[in-house]
């Protein structure tokens, strides 16, 4: 499995798109391994626009036919939209993990720390 080389990378499976400067706008999902793993998404329950989030923390739930995954924040900041489309087809995660089923997008509060480009994610996962 390859992983796109203009994301960053949390060490919790999250992806972010974007400029990693205060006050971007950044898109956050989860990677094609966090998909895998949990297998058929079948319900998003992500963070509201307007919710603050942080780094590291708890700020959704993915649920899918294997398990209840709890979602973290890669980022520090405030939700600025969420994608919709994911409530009638939350498998979208699993079949375009880092295009249509991109998550939320955060307003960021300051800049990301302990993120990892691709290669640094690969080699997380060994």
């Amino acid at each position: 499995m390859t992983y796109p080389a203009d994301l960053a990378y949390s060490k919790e499976h999250e992806w972010v798109r974007g400029p990693l400067e205060e006050g971007a706008e950044v898109v956050v999902g989860i990677t094609a391994h966090a998909a895998d793993a949990l297998g058929d998404v079948v319900f998003v329950d992500p963070p509201q626009v307007g919710a603050a989030v942080i780094a590291g923390e708890v700020c959704g739930e993915l649920e899918s036919t294997k398990a209840v995954s709890e979602l973290y924040s890669p980022v520090s900041g405030e939700v600025v939209a969420v994608n919709d489309a994911l409530d009638p087809a939350p498998e979208t995660i699993n079949s375009d993990p880092y295009g249509e089923g991109w998550i939320v997008k955060v307003k960021l509060s300051g800049a990301p720390e302990g993120l990892m480009d691709a290669a640094g994610y690969e080699g997380l996962l060994g």
